[in-house]
């Protein structure tokens, strides 16, 4: 497993505070949110919330797409349709309040268990099936931390570039969930620190906090560079 080297900037109260408040609540001239990105958990009450937390509907789709990303029309159907019921099958298989930085957690997450086999489904071509139009890895991601946004991480580039990840990484999930465990769980109680601080709600979970800390550092350092 390659490990989490944690950039400086989440130890920076302020300026990790500044990141969160900037994503949340900026605003664009129409008076809307700027970052389309800040609605992505909350949209229809959460992805986790008890009536549609083993299924895919369709704010799930429109949730994807304020990350920037979204199915092929097939691929929507697919999820909303359920024809075989795999998808219902795996995510009843994942507890809603899984938590990434509980050890006990860890077979849900490891190779073979229902958030790997979900995501693999989602993601490529696993055994017989075919994955949904459209689909791939960062849309399999993202679509897990939206139905299990404390168990699994938003992934995507900018992630992938900060943290200096490898080509081919399916250590992610279990390097992070090391980091938030490492000297008694200091950066899982500073992430609820910057999410007080930032005073962003605390409906948004750790693992969206440590995302979008993330994703908006690199966006500074990509357009310093």
């Amino acid at each position: 497993m390659t490990g989490l080297e944690i950039p400086e900037v989440y130890w920076d109260a302020d300026e990790a505070a500044g990141l969160l408040v900037e994503y949340f609540t900026r605003l664009r001239q129409a008076g809307d949110l700027f970052y389309s990105g800040a609605h992505f958990e909350r949209l229809g009450g959460g992805g986790d919330a008890e009536h549609v937390a083993n299924r895919f509907d369709s704010n799930d789709l429109i949730a994807l797409t304020m990350l920037r990303v979204s199915l092929k029309p097939h691929g929507s159907i697919d999820l909303l349709a359920d024809p075989d019921r795999r998808w219902t099958r795996l995510l009843s298989q994942i507890p809603r309040d899984a938590r990434l930085e509980d050890p006990l957690n860890d077979p849900l997450v490891a190779k073979g268990g229902p958030a790997w086999e979900l995501w693999e489904h989602l993601a490529v071509a696993a055994d017989h099936d075919r994955k949904p139009d459209g689909s791939g890895p960062v849309i399999a991601g993202k679509l897990l931390a939206r139905k299990r946004p404390h168990l699994i991480p938003v992934y995507d580039r900018r992630i992938k570039q900060l943290f200096r990840r490898p080509t081919t990484d399916h250590s992610f999930w279990a390097a992070l969930a090391a980091a938030l465990r490492a000297d008694n769980g200091a950066l899982r109680d500073q992430l609820i620190r910057l999410r007080q601080k930032a005073g962003i709600g605390e409906d948004i979970g750790i693992l969206r906090v440590f995302d979008v800390i993330a994703w908006m550092h690199q966006g500074q350092l990509d357009q310093a560079s």
